[in-house]
């Protein structure tokens, strides 16, 4: 539940505070009349029994607004209503006629009453998701033994991208910062998204958020910065995932085969392999590279024959 939902409950359940304010007048001032409308005015307790209903609605109006979190107190009121159709019920049972009829025409409409409170009381206690649960931040850093300047604009070039993550089959530069990004999934399943460049400073910073598609709400942003010791650049990417949807993202990323956290720091392994020597490193025990979903193929390494694996 987000704090907008939570305020919304809360403003509902005062409302319902308020309602069993006017609900606990008439059965306090009015037994009498309340007892032959309701059809129990044949029964000696029906006096204090109506009173005792007016009463507790007053218990309802003190406790629903009185509390800061009303919400979850609109329990009170169901339980209430419970006892009401309780009572009506088996006064129902006893009678005929036309104070059977009008025994019936009040359950209906504490049915009625009943839906709501039953519905506040279901949004006032629906449970608050933890910071993070719709949404998550993915931070990676890795340094690279190449001049800045070059690594920025190798990154920039969004063309560039699937070179190292391995989960892209293309990306497309649509021009005026926009691009069109597309990956295969398992069982041969295309995605496909565009994103937009939102920030680009050159040598320093590349900042991007994705505007359609199934990861639209998605953002991002990798810096570029000297390492100390001239040790080449150090690449930092931060990464939202927020998108439509509440869990989507990770569900993106899944069908990926990845976690976020792990796709993200092997796109970066493999980022620093082809800046350094051109290309991603791979063995005869992993010859389809490091890529999570992949790592069932590795098998034991073999001596290399001439001209190539074994």
């Amino acid at each position: 539940m987000t704090d907008e939902d939570r305020r919304r409950a809360d403003r509902l359940a005062r409302a319902l505070g308020v309602a069993s304010l006017g609900l606990g007048i008439a059965p306090l001032t009015a037994s009498d009349v309340i007892s032959r409308l309701c059809g129990v005015d044949d029964s000696r307790s029906a006096r204090t029994m109506v009173r005792l209903v007016g009463l507790r609605e007053w218990v309802h109006a003190v406790l629903l607004l009185g509390s800061r979190t009303p919400g979850p107190l609109v329990w009170t009121r169901v339980a209430g209503d419970a006892m009401d159709l309780s009572a009506l019920g088996l006064a129902a049972s006893n009678r005929r006629g036309h104070r059977r009829a009008r025994i019936l025409a009040v359950t209906a409409g504490v049915v009625g009453i009943t839906v709501v409170d039953v519905y506040a009381a279901l949004r006032g206690t629906r449970r608050r998701k933890p910071e993070g649960a719709r949404a998550g931040t993915v931070h990676a850093a890795i340094t690279v033994n190449r001049p800045r300047d070059e690594v920025y604009r190798f990154w920039r070039d969004l063309e560039n991208l699937p070179q190292f993550m391995i989960h892209l089959d293309t990306v497309r530069d649509l021009g005026d910062g926009r691009s069109h990004w597309r990956a295969t999934g398992p069982l041969g399943r295309t995605l496909e998204w565009e994103a937009e460049i939102i920030d680009d400073r050159p040598d320093e910073l590349i900042a991007w958020h994705a505007t359609e598609g199934m990861i639209a709400g998605n953002s991002g942003a990798v810096r570029f910065t000297d390492a100390p010791g001239d040790r080449g650049t150090e690449v930092r990417v931060t990464l939202h995932y927020a998108p439509r949807g509440g869990g989507a993202a990770t569900a993106f990323t899944r069908l990926l085969g990845e976690h976020p956290d792990q796709m993200v720091r092997d796109d970066l392994r493999r980022f620093k392999q082809v800046m350094e020597t051109g290309e991603v490193v791979r063995s005869e025990g992993t010859p389809e590279g490091t890529r999570t979903t992949r790592q069932l193929r590795q098998r034991p390494a073999q001596p290399l024959a001439r001209g190539g694996f074994r």
